[in-house]
């Protein structure tokens, strides 16, 4: 059964309902048109309902839904059929038919288009180009093929006036390698006449130069053949659809000049429905021979020829050839004829040219593997109206004969899969409409054959003449009656399934025979268009010469339908029946009495009560265990039995239902829907508990999946980080291996990028190598050295790129008042003697000439000497005698400025500082603030008291 659908869209299967009956039927139908479910189940057949709307169903995702899945796995769907005839193809190496059928507007076209398009969008995965070229071309001949052999109707926009079976040929791999179309039965009396996408498409979508080349004008009611069908309100856009066939007979392979010959055989006839005759005394005239002209150059034949072959017939008597002048209705019939025989023709040179293109060539099943085939037939359906002709007589056989094969099969495959699986058959009772198809076509005593035997009596034969015929032969039969209506209307009645379907005969004898005038043949025949002598090879046969009788319209059509339902019956056949839903193209509209019309003649009752032949619903014992083996114990999640048919059978023993079902050799049948539905109860019900469990134990796996991934990323993080710095430490081994040998110490060696975690840890790495490095440079140098660099490093921290030169490139001396003055040497020896005497100061830290300022900005010159305990200003013109003595304490701090000119500022506690500019250097511009900060720094930096200002 259909998944995905609950009841309140209706039953997805009819073979589920509680009760068989119309009205039952009919409820559910309409229920799921009203609820937008256009498509049912009857088993594997599927009821299409036309929504008359456009419907979001047939897109890629849909597509995806229902590729490799089987009927019973989603929704009822046209692609669910194509799918299984592709399947069934591909699978089994088996040839499958898909046979479309329904009335005129009920969607038979529009559900071959989707089928086709279902299976060209599943081949081909590999995007080979030659079987995407002949995907295309089968597409496109759809397109081609509905323009010229559909019409615009009052009840359809698209109405097909021709059957259609299409043969897809496939490669063993199930790629589409090419294809052949069969039609049957145009309705040539419609070819001129049709309101589709060939003749008023030409006068509403053609362009300009175009029209004026066919010598035809936009208007259509300016043509007699298109005025007599009457304006029909369309959805369809003639240009966009003009555009669309030129483009797919270019993609088809039709060459301009033929695509420009079938242009003007439309031209040609609708200027032939212009034609008027009329009499003057004994002579038939054309009353208007410009059209004449322009038909003889559209034929490509002299203008006289064509006036001829209208005027006159050429009768051969003996040896004796003579030319018999028409009646003026003789001529409008001979006119007539020639239009739809032209139409008819040109149809058919169309469907050849395709099969041309798509005919498989070059295939050797020994080489390329077995060529399988699906075939899809999209053919009229039963049509009974006001005014029934031969067309429609025809169109009911071919009906009759398709249900007939439809109801057979059906009935063989039941019989068969019961027989395989060992349960009994019983018998159903059925409409048998073999009896209907041999009062057809029967031999000898068949309508068709009555038929053919009033065509072939000599002298003026009537359809009264035939209906006369039929009384004496056919008169006892109980589905056939005669009446007549009126003073010159004449019915013949069959009486189908469903309902009598009368038939006026009127025309019956004219559309079987061939009653094309030999003239027209050879006009046509002798155009200088080649086309045009393709299209009529017969017309090059002599007046006199002798050839066959041409077999009948009706027999041409017995035999077309005698071989198709041979080609299908040995093919796997799989069904879409089609319904109207209303007359008036309404989305929304559901006539109860139309649908139920359709439902009876499409057989659709009997087909579930074939198919509920004593069970209701079948399927193998796996695909059964796969759905419902969570209801026992004994099968969920998994059985130990000894077969899956013991699991089945256990499973239903536990449910109280094994009186309700039967056992085959691989599947199981349920005989009413009520067990099925409650096993589905029971089903959903355990699937809730189910999904709970399943959401605990997926979500209980989730969280320890995160958490072992969690823990495995932290092993692993850990792993790398030991990695990364075992990497890195080695690296930094490696480098600085024999620093100690190196000149520089190792200054020149490059450090290698450290990973993340070790950026602090690489600081201090270059902090130790650093104090390493200095250490190696200080050990070797003398106490004084090492005061002198502690000096230097100071004066670097506090000034460093405060001033430009620190005269840390020259050896610092400290008492410079010895070197910058060395005539008073002896007098200041003198007195830093006496004042080491008195203050006890151990060493001179430094000692400069300089230049102080006072308050009152006077400028004198002193001398500067800082020892480890004072700071002494002296006067160097009276022999250095100390003017002034700071202890080293009472000094806080020290300004110097960022210029050239050494200015300093010695702060004091009393905050008398002393200003003093550094001068008198040898040589001259010696930097020497650098010396006197780093002195001062390096002895106060064990009290941390003294602060420089720059």
């Amino acid at each position: 059964m259909a998944e995905h659908e609950s009841l309140e869209f209706g039953k997805a299967d009819f073979v589920l309902m509680d009760n068989v009956c119309m009205e039952d039927f009919m409820a559910n139908l309409k229920l799921r048109f009203e609820k937008g479910r256009i498509y049912s189940y009857i088993g594997e057949v599927v009821v299409s309902v036309n929504p008359y709307r456009a419907m979001n169903i047939y897109g890629r995702d849909a597509v995806e839904q229902y590729r490799n899945r089987e009927l019973y796995e989603r929704p009822p769907h046209l692609f669910a059929i194509a799918d299984a005839a592709y399947k069934a193809m591909k699978r089994r190496n088996k040839d499958t038919c898909i046979v479309i059928s329904g009335e005129s507007g009920a969607g038979k076209t529009e559900a071959s288009k989707y089928i086709m398009q279902y299976i060209a969008a599943i081949t081909n995965p590999n995007q080979r180009a030659e079987v995407e070229r002949v995907k295309n071309m089968l597409l496109k001949s759809n397109c081609v093929l509905e323009a010229f052999g559909n019409a615009k109707t009052n009840r359809n926009d698209n109405s097909s006036r021709f059957g259609k079976y299409m043969d897809i040929n496939f490669d063993f791999k199930g790629d589409p390698i090419g294809g052949h179309i069969s039609n049957y039965l145009l309705e040539k009396v419609r070819g001129p006449y049709a309101q589709g996408p060939s003749c008023s498409g030409l006068l509403r979508g053609g362009p300009e130069s175009l029209l004026r080349s066919l010598h035809i004008q936009k208007d259509p009611k300016a043509y007699a053949y298109i005025k007599v069908g009457g304006q029909v309100k369309s959805s369809i856009n003639d240009g966009a659809d003009f555009k669309a066939v030129a483009d797919a007979m270019k993609v088809i392979g039709f060459t301009s000049e033929e695509t420009l010959t079938a242009y003007k055989i439309l031209a040609t006839t609708l200027h032939l429905g212009n034609l008027t005759f009329g009499v003057d005394g004994d002579v038939i005239l054309i009353q208007n021979p410009k059209v004449v002209s322009v038909i003889g150059e559209l034929l490509s034949t002299p203008e006289d020829n064509v006036e001829k072959a209208l005027l006159f017939r050429t009768v051969a008597t003996g040896r004796d050839v003579i030319d018999k002048q028409h009646t003026a209705q003789e001529a409008g019939y001979g006119r007539d004829a020639l239009a739809k025989a032209m139409y008819e023709r040109l149809f058919c040179w169309i469907v050849g040219r395709i099969n041309d293109v798509i005919e498989v060539k070059n295939y050797d099943a020994r080489v390329h593997g077995k060529n399988t085939v699906i075939g899809v037939l999209d053919i009229y359906g039963f049509e009974i109206f006001q005014n029934n002709s031969f067309e429609q007589f025809c169109i009911n056989y071919c009906n009759e004969k398709l249900q007939q094969l439809f109801i057979q099969l059906v009935l063989k495959q039941e019989q068969e899969e019961y027989q395989r699986e060992g349960i009994p058959w019983k018998h159903i009772d059925y409409f048998n409409n073999q009896i209907i198809v041999d009062l057809v076509e029967q031999q000898h005593k068949g309508i068709f054959s009555v038929l053919d035997e009033a065509c072939m009596n000599v002298g003026k034969v009537t359809d009264e003449v035939f209906l006369q015929g039929l009384n004496g032969k056919l008169a006892k039969h109980v589905h056939y009656t005669s009446r007549k209506v009126g003073r010159n209307r004449n019915l013949l009645e069959i009486s189908y399934f469903t309902e009598t379907g009368p038939y006026s005969v009127v025309g019956f004898i004219d559309k079987n025979k061939d009653t094309l005038f030999q003239d027209f043949k050879r006009l046509l025949y002798n155009s200088s268009n080649p086309v045009f002598k393709a299209m009529w090879p017969e017309g090059k046969l002599r007046i006199t010469e002798v050839t066959k009788r041409p077999l009948t319209a009706a027999t041409l059509f017995k035999n077309s339908m005698i071989s198709l339902v041979e080609n299908l019956a040995c093919k796997e056949p799989y069904y879409v029946r089609c319904i109207k839903p209303n007359d008036v193209k309404s989305p929304l509209l559901f006539e109860q009495e139309r649908c139920r019309h359709q439902v009876e003649y499409l057989g659709l009752l009997e087909n579930v009560r074939v198919r509920r032949a004593g069970f209701a619903y079948r399927q193998t014992y796996p695909r059964f265990l796969q759905r419902y083996k969570m209801i026992s114990e004994f099968t969920w999640p998994n059985h130990d039995l000894p077969s899956d048919r013991e699991a089945v059978k256990r499973l239903l023993q536990g449910c109280g239902f094994d009186h309700d079902v039967a056992y085959g050799k691989t599947k199981v049948f349920v005989r009413t829907p009520r067990t099925l539905f409650s096993l589905e109860a029971q089903r959903a019900d355990m699937l809730q508990r189910i999904v709970l469990f399943l959401q605990k134990v997926w979500r209980g796996t989730l969280a320890r999946t995160r958490c072992r991934r969690m823990r495995a990323g932290l092993v692993i993080l850990r792993a790398y980080r030991r990695y990364k710095v075992k990497s890195y430490v080695r690296e930094v081994n490696r480098r600085f291996r024999n620093v100690r040998t190196m000149k520089d110490h190792g200054r020149s060696v490059k450090w290698p990028a450290p990973p993340k975690v070790l950026r602090r840890f690489e600081e201090l790495l270059k902090n130790i190598h650093s104090r390493w490095w200095a250490w190696t440079l200080i050990k070797v140098l003398s106490p004084e050295e090492v005061l002198q660099v502690r000096a230097k490093v100071a004066s670097l921290e506090a000034l460093k790129g405060q001033r430009a030169d620190l005269g840390l490139q020259r050896a610092w001396e400290g008492n410079y008042l010895k070197r910058d003055s060395p005539d008073t040497a002896s007098s200041l020896a003198l007195v830093s003697g006496e004042l080491q005497r008195k203050d006890k100061f151990m060493r001179v830290l430094f000692s400069c000439n300089v230049r102080k300022i006072n308050h009152f900005h006077k400028v004198e010159d002193r001398a500067l000497l800082i020892t480890d305990r004072h700071l002494y200003k002296m006067d160097p013109q009276k022999q250095y005698k100390p003017m002034k003595s700071i202890p080293l304490y009472n000094v806080t701090g020290l300004s110097v400025s960022p210029g050239k000119d050494q200015l300093v500022v010695f702060h004091t506690k009393d905050s008398r500082d002393l200003v003093v500019c550094l001068q008198g250097m040898r040589p001259p511009a010696e930097s020497r603030i650098g010396e006197l900060v780093g002195a001062l720094l390096g002895h106060f930096r064990r009290w941390k008291h003294l602060s420089v200002i720059i």
